[in-house]
């Protein structure tokens, strides 16, 4: 079966590297569960545009945070690799001491419960918002060279949880303190008109 939108979050439980670099052999999905997860698989450790993403969202961590919003980075890689790129400083090729979790996908379960796991035996670039009950809401996977944009996640979280609390819902290039729409024909009809050039 298709992972899908508006479908629950498949649970995993798996050793991951914390932000003070302790493994935690129990963490779990549902740890989460009453918050946000932005959920992200990358390749491979030691590689070269997973750095620049995982530092980008390292940079935007406290943005998360104050969202109410728990990043997860994922690899099928073991907690130790993980735990060595930490301890290797960026201008050698590290990522410095992030501060959110690194899950390892060893047996590559979680990739595959995902459907991001290539046959070569890495993980697409996945990104999965999961809602404060655990239900997948966005979902965007990259082919190996494109990396993700950290602004446009925190986007699509700004906008999840501005729906929730307006039950208005958001046009296309919304941003967080922008106008949204009323989800009625005069709702949309007056938006277009006030905000869409001919």
């Amino acid at each position: 079966m298709s992972l899908i939108v508006t479908q629950p979050a498949p649970d995993f439980t798996a050793t991951a590297v914390m932000p003070n670099n302790s493994f935690k052999e129990d963490f779990s999905l549902k740890d989460y569960r009453g918050k946000y997860v932005m959920l992200f698989f990358y390749p491979l450790d030691f590689t070269f545009v997973c750095p620049s993403e995982i530092l980008a969202f390292n940079k935007a961590v406290k943005e998360f945070e104050e969202a109410n919003c728990q990043l997860i980075g994922i690899s099928i890689d073991s907690a130790f690799s993980h735990l060595a790129w930490k301890n290797t400083p960026v201008n050698e090729g590290g990522i410095g001491n992030i501060q959110y979790p690194l899950v390892a996908d060893l047996d590559k379960s979680i990739s595959r419960a995902y459907e991001v796991l290539l046959d070569i035996g890495i993980a697409l670039r996945g990104l999965f918002l999961i809602d404060k009950d655990g239900i997948v809401r966005h979902k965007v996977v990259n082919d190996l060279p494109l990396g993700r944009n950290v602004n446009e996640a925190l986007r699509i979280l700004y906008a999840l949880q501005f729906t929730e609390e307006h039950g208005e819902v958001c046009p296309a290039n919304w941003n967080k303190g922008e106008e949204a729409m009323k989800p009625t024909a005069e709702g949309v009809a007056e938006y277009l008109s006030n905000h869409v050039a001919e």
